[in-house]
């Protein structure tokens, strides 16, 4: 196994301990949004609040979304994020990769 394998694999236990010992560790804790989180903040702060627009959906639908549907939306916000990172990530890698095939054929001592 090379040191590349060995290190991906590391990694990888790393990032799912990570993700997982949370988890285990905080068996009953609830885990709310930030948005509910600053609410709540501003409530105890001020007394009241009152939030300053509604979103677009909600508005057009007449209520809020339903928690699959946000979930949805988030999700394909990431992997349109992750494309566009992937592609130019890509295309930096393809351009190093030119320019040396370009460098090596103008070398006549090579």
């Amino acid at each position: 196994m090379s040191k590349n394998t060995k290190t991906v694999i590391i990694l990888l236990a790393v990032a799912v301990l990570i993700a997982a010992v949370p988890l285990f560790a905080l068996r009953n804790a609830e885990f709310g949004g930030s948005d509910d989180a600053g609410s709540v903040m501003v409530e105890e702060i001020q007394g009241e609040y009152t939030p300053w627009f509604t979103p677009v959906l909600e508005t057009a639908l007449g209520g809020e979304l339903p928690g699959e549907v946000e979930s949805l939306i988030f999700c394909v916000q990431t992997g349109i994020g992750v494309g566009v990172i992937a592609f130019f990530m890509g295309r930096f890698v393809e351009r190093k990769k030119w320019m040396k095939k370009m460098e090596d054929t103008d070398d006549p001592h090579r």
